[in-house]
């Protein structure tokens, strides 16, 4: 996608106040929801740009260009370490922050906030200097690597903090991590929990959801099935998204045909997942059905929503699900303690554990008050602790 116009023309637009938004992939994810919902409350009180790198999927471009949004892809931002390309992405973003001159530069995600903020400070110092904000959805030290690359991103998180000026995570496990680290922002390390608006969300009805969802694993799979409980997910198949336990507790209801698995979302690990499955002969048990634009929408399809992520920093999913009403069970990482309180709105089990984790889904299913119970709180825990306008009145607070 070419770049487009840097600047706004127009008194108006001279007035406000500049925010460069930086993120590291454009596909679907926490990250990007996030920065939909912030830009789609903001976009008329200050001049935006966005900056997004250019591997994967090209979701959260299209989503600016509905808003009108100026979106920049820049070509050596990518996910993975690469110290040529990273130090040319470093260049790309130098010269953005030269062209447009924000106030601000908003940073969502790892390797946006470590390159976004060397930008500010390699070869030297920008000036004038703009003001470094920096969201992280989850420590990406936290995920499933091996221990060399961990050590990394804790050293390069501690290093890129002192080029910041406020540090924003989502979740209190990740502010103890970052106090017990050392990882401190010139200014401020500030804990805000994601919100959202149930009266905004366009959930299809049950009926609705679980027809597009049967039409869609009849295309893939070539099965037409009808079964009572449908219990599902939305993630991507990443390896902290613990699908693979999902797969595992499924096998627990194996010659149970009352019960049937489904997974929305794409990823990196679907080939090996797929053989998993097929390895356990799950193919008419558990189906991964790929991304589904606005996947959320489909949520009331399901009887049970389960999160078996071994690694989070807000789940999104999890509380969409709770708005839907719907009763859920959410492994033990991230903000889920502060969301979910155990047995009265949802239910917790340790993150890898699948024989838990199918014994959570018996003790559910087996329970008349719990069915019904988990959601009326769910739904009300999401009202009143998890608002969309809070979140907003709390970023908009630092810009």
């Amino acid at each position: 996608m070419a770049p487009e116009s840097n600047q706004n023309n127009g008194s108006d637009s001279a007035l406000k106040k500049r925010v460069l938004f930086i993120i590291t992939q454009a596909e679907a994810g926490g990250a990007q929801r996030f920065l939909y919902n912030l830009i789609l409350r903001i976009r008329h009180k200050y001049d935006v740009q966005v900056a997004v790198g250019s591997d994967g999927q090209k979701d959260l471009a299209e989503k600016m260009n509905s808003l009108n949004v100026p979106i920049r892809i820049l070509k050596f931002l990518k996910r993975e370490i690469s110290p040529r390309d990273d130090i040319k992405a470093c260049y790309e973003v130098r010269k953005m922050i030269k062209d447009f001159r924000p106030n601000d530069i908003f940073l969502l995600s790892s390797k946006a906030g470590f390159i976004g903020a060397l930008a500010t400070i390699f070869p030297f110092k920008l000036k004038p200097m703009p003001r470094v904000i920096y969201r992280i959805g989850g420590w990406t030290f936290n995920d499933p690597w091996p221990t060399w690359k961990k050590r990394l991103w804790i050293k390069l998180e501690k290093l890129s903090a002192g080029w910041k000026d406020v540090i924003i995570v989502n979740n209190k496990h990740d502010l103890n991590q970052a106090d017990k680290l050392g990882i401190k922002p010139r200014k401020q390390l500030i804990l805000i929990h994601n919100g959202i608006d149930p009266y905004k969300l366009e959930f299809l009805s049950k009926d609705e959801a679980r027809i597009k969802i049967f039409e869609k694993i009849s295309k893939n799979y070539g099965n037409i099935f009808r079964t009572n409980i449908l219990i599902g997910t939305v993630a991507n198949l990443y390896p902290t998204k613990g699908i693979k336990f999902l797969i595992e507790a499924a096998e627990h209801f194996k010659n149970n045909d009352d019960v049937a698995f489904v997974v929305i979302g794409e990823g990196s690990e679907r080939e090996e997942l797929e053989k998993n499955i097929k390895d356990k002969k799950l193919e008419k048990k558990i189906f991964l059905i790929g991304q589904i634009r606005d996947g959320y929408k489909l949520i009331p399809a399901f009887d049970i929503f389960i999160l078996p992520s071994v690694k989070e920093g807000f789940p999104w999913a999890l509380i969409e699900a709770m708005a839907a009403k719907l009763p859920v069970i959410a492994t033990r990482v991230g903000a889920v303690p502060e969301i979910v309180d155990n047995g009265k709105n949802g239910l917790i089990v340790e993150p890898g554990n699948s024989a838990a984790l199918a014994g959570k889904i018996k003790e559910l299913i087996a329970s008349d008050y719990l069915f019904k119970e988990l959601p009326i709180q769910g739904h009300q825990t999401v009202l009143f602790n998890f608002s969309e306008d809070k979140m907003i009145k709390e970023i908009e607070g630092l810009l």
